[in-house]
This record gives structure tokens, sequence and C-alpha cells, in this order.
């Protein structure tokens, strides 16, 4: 499987979690990724605002998320 690296601060593996919210909130045809803390601050937010977000989206059955 591709090693996801993020493109702000070079973290690799990100997990299904990190991806889908990226597709979610940036666009399904994104080619580069954020880890959770930098998305977080891309998007003024703290990574709580995206882990909650997350599990919204969990719950309305998107299949983004694990």
């Amino acid at each position: 499987m591709n090693k996801i690296t993020c493109v702000s601060c070079g973290k690799t593996g990100l997990v299904r979690n990190e991806i889908g919210i990226n597709k979610k909130l940036l666009g399904e045809d994104i080619e580069k990724f954020y880890c959770l803390d930098c998305l977080a601050e891309y998007l003024e937010v703290t990574p709580q605002d995206i882990l909650d977000k997350i599990e919204e989206f969990k719950e309305d059955g998107c299949k983004l998320f694990e």
C-alpha cells in the first residue's frame, strides 16, 4: 500500500481517517494530503474540531472513514 505523506510536515503513513477528512473537506480529487495537526492549522481550527467532525461523518455513514 502507498505510504501517504503530509505535504506540510512530512509525516509518513497517514491513516484512513486523515486521508478521508482531507478528501471530505478539501475535495475528493486532491492529490496532496495533510496530517491531522497540519490540516487543523491550515483550516485555522483545533485538531479536536477535526476529530469531532470525523466522528460526525462516521455517524452519518460516510464511507471515507473507519
